[in-house]
């Protein structure tokens, strides 16, 4: 839901931004302090929808460095906000940009921030379409940009843009401009649905996004069709999701629904599914075919047949909305049709914003100082200055037990492949461990009760905010562990783990399952706040589990310890409670990625 910034070839100050009231008209240009750019706050006429028939104004602000003009172009980024935010948002990232030599345009998505019609979750047939249609701009066209939010006064057509005059479909294009676009969160996922509607954009990097949105709001951790996507939805996550939709709702405010009345009728200020989506989330824990099928065609896993072009995926350890598996299904649906994909896993994420030091910095970017923010310079410079810098390895991923001073790249392990890690199995036994493959194990099952109505099973720290202080509470009953010896060395645990549950209920409940670190005063951390629902249509079956991946040392002296829970405070459960036999005889092993 956030912005970030991007390196510049050296450090600068950052201009702290004042927030001024939608339709503030600025003056015609507006220099840097330094004067290495100008800049302008422009107006769209852009029409959208699967006939174009729907027309919205959308505002952004235009950046050009000093000496950039039709007789010496310079390539361009595009960019938007993250959810519920404002083209201001990504304002520092494009002056870095911008005195990188880069033309910038940052705009806000629809629904937000000064930009009329409703949010669409960054659907191709709205958001990718109006995203294509700042392309043109960006491209030469005319018609398209106004300096007033009335739409009266032509902004003359951009000519300091590189010029393309062959699309990544291969055919002849114009007002094709050389334009890569970045953006984390909900600027990610546009990223996908514009580059799935315009071959003309050459590059993305789209950062902590979704892969299925299906799957990211109403998570099932079993059951997998293709990626995370999974034949029937699991527990909704309530919190966020009620919290992203009033987010939405009140992101025009009174003066935006008063401006735009467009917006209130119906679901006020989203397309109508979603609250009806919303309801059926709360109320049930579940959503129907009809909401899956609509999340879905807002996800990149829908369209990902389309995408031709080079990403960089960066996604976020620390990020209990759009998790890792999530980078991981796209980064492997781009391979599979040979794409030139490649992916890093940082430290921060939704659930912890706040970068490594030497990592990246949303306010003072370094290409020198930082890994990540070096990185995505050097893979625009490449796809878009056509410079011989190197685009990095095929995956990298932070490790935060690693000491370093500087920049972080020594605590970023890199690989030719993403699959780093060897299987290390554990068994459930009855009496409690989780014991080593080949290790005899006490036959026998635990017994756990899910609440009714869905409700939690204990207290513990909040989804969105898995480092509060809250402790863990599990009703008596509602919780079934299993807890391996002290690691007499370190195990590095790189990648998804899974678990192979035998049960028996008497209808389909929904469990939760949980990594644990233990240390060894008995203190227990949930690893990153993740969490895998699972909800189980057949219980007469093995059901398979995987769960959020991580990356996460075990010390000597800590234990691995697995949690089934009939309940979880930041989803909504089955609405039946019921009892959960789970078998612990050796025969389903958790099975754990391990790196050395």
């Amino acid at each position: 839901m956030y912005g970030f910034q991007v390196r510049r070839r050296t450090a600068i100050s950052v201009v702290t931004l004042v927030v001024c009231a939608l339709g503030f008209s600025p003056p015609a240009l507006a220099d840097s302090p330094n004067g290495s750019y100008s800049s302008q706050l422009l107006y769209f006429s852009v029409d959208v929808g699967p006939d174009l028939s729907t027309p919205c104004t959308v505002v952004g602000e235009l950046f050009v460095p000093d000496g950039v003009d039709a007789d010496n172009p310079a390539p361009a980024i595009l960019t938007t906000n993250g959810f519920g935010g404002s083209y201001k948002d990504q304002i520092p990232a494009l002056q870095n940009f911008a005195e990188n030599g880069y033309v910038g345009l940052t705009y806000s998505g629809l629904g937000f921030g000064g930009t009329s019609c409703k949010i669409t979750l960054d659907s191709p047939a709205y958001d990718g379409v109006a995203a294509s249609q700042l392309v043109s701009f960006l491209g030469g066209q005319e018609g398209i940009a106004y300096t007033d939010q009335a739409l009266t006064q032509p902004y003359p057509a951009l000519t300091a843009v590189v010029q393309d005059s062959v699309d990544h479909s291969g055919a002849p294009s114009t007002n094709d401009p050389r334009v890569g676009m970045t953006g984390g969160s909900y600027g990610g996922g546009i990223q996908f649905a514009a580059a799935s509607v315009d071959p003309r954009i050459d590059t993305i990097i789209p950062m902590i996004t979704w892969n299925d949105l299906s799957y990211s709001l109403a998570p099932n951790s079993t059951g997998i069709i293709s990626g995370v996507s999974t034949a029937e939805p699991g527990a909704a996550k309530v919190l966020f999701a009620s919290l992203l939709f009033g987010a939405g709702v009140a992101n025009p405010g009174v003066d935006g629904y008063l401006t735009d009345p467009s917006r209130l009728p119906g679901c006020p200020n989203y397309v109508p599914y979603m609250c009806n989506a919303i309801a059926e989330a709360v109320v049930t824990g579940d959503i129907g075919p009809q909401v899956v099928s609509e999340l879905r065609a807002s996800s990149v896993s829908s369209f990902v047949d389309r995408i031709n072009i080079p990403v960089l995926l960066a996604q976020g350890q620390q990020d209990t909305l759009f998790d890792l598996n999530e980078a991981t299904a796209t980064y492997d649906a781009l391979k599979a049709r040979g794409v030139d994909a490649k992916m890093i896993w940082h430290s921060w994420g939704h659930s912890h914003l706040a970068a490594a030091p030497g990592e990246f910095s949303f306010s003072a970017p370094d290409e020198d100082a930082q890994y990540e923010t070096g990185r995505f310079m050097d893979w625009f410079d490449h796809y878009l200055k056509d410079e011989n810098t190197e685009t990095g390895p095929e995956f990298a991923y932070f490790r935060n037990w690693i000491d370093y001073e500087g920049n972080a790249a020594p605590a970023y392990a890199t690989s030719d492949t993403v699959d780093v890690g060897t299987t290390r199995g554990f068994q459930l036994s009855a009496d409690g461990g989780l014991l080593p493959d080949g290790a005899p194990v006490v036959p026998g099952s635990k017994t756990i009760v899910t609440a009714p109505g869905g409700l939690p099973t204990g207290v513990e720290p909040l989804n969105i905010n898995p480092a509060g202080n809250i402790p863990n509470a599990q009703i008596p009953g509602t919780e079934a562990l299993w807890t391996t010896a002290p690691m007499t060395e370190p195990m590095d645990v790189v990648g998804a783990p899974t678990v192979t549950l035998r049960v028996a209920a008497p209808g389909q409940p929904v469990v939760f399952a949980k990594l644990y670190d233990v240390a060894p005063d008995g203190t227990s951390s949930l690893i990153n706040g993740l969490i895998a629902p699972v909800r189980i249509s057949d219980p007469s079956q093995p059901v398979p589990v995987t769960m959020p991946a991580i990356v996460h040392r075990f010390e000597p002296g800590h234990s691995v310890r697995l949690a089934i829970t009939g309940g979880d405070i930041s989803f909504r459960g089955g609405l039946e409670g019921m009892p959960v036999t789970i078998f612990a005889d050796g025969s389903g092993p958790l099975e754990l990625p391990v790196v050395g």
